[in-house]
């Protein structure tokens, strides 16, 4: 009897181990890092409240609610930065591809802001002030 018991106990601990590791293994894969040449190109920003209509946040066109933004193919970013660096209270240097989204460095390298993909070419990040910052594909790298 204490034989099946050590038997059943043992089975049970493996069959945990054997979720756990194939649940890692599913998790990993439906994440995919894309090529950061995937994100390199023209983005517009947009800073907005959790209540604004980014269309007519769009169509305000203040310099203070929308900025053009360039992310260079080799991880950099271009014209835009400085805009973009006023709502984020830090330089903002560079760039790099999560899995589930995009990440911008500032001056050491390290990670400054995440934005969280909404889908394809829809990013997004809320401020620590609450404010919300939008990174959306512009319509002629489409």
């Amino acid at each position: 009897m204490s034989n099946r018991a050590f038997t059943y106990t043992a089975m049970a601990w493996l069959s945990a181990a054997l979720v756990t590791f194939s649940g890692e293994t599913i998790m990993a894969s439906s994440l995919r890092l894309e090529d950061p040449l995937v994100f390199a190109g023209q983005w517009q920003a947009t800073l907005s409240t959790t209540g604004d209509d980014l269309g007519a946040q769009k169509l305000q066109d203040k310099p203070s609610n929308t900025c053009d933004l360039e992310l260079l193919a080799n991880k950099t970013l271009g014209r835009g930065a400085d805009c973009l660096g006023a709502w984020l209270e830090q330089a903002p240097i560079g760039w790099f591809p999560d899995p589930d989204g995009l990440s911008i460095t500032g001056t050491e390298g390290s990670r400054i802001q995440f934005f969280s993909r909404q889908r394809d070419g829809l990013y997004l990040a809320t401020l620590m002030s609450g404010l919300i910052v939008t990174l959306e594909r512009a319509e002629s790298d489409n």
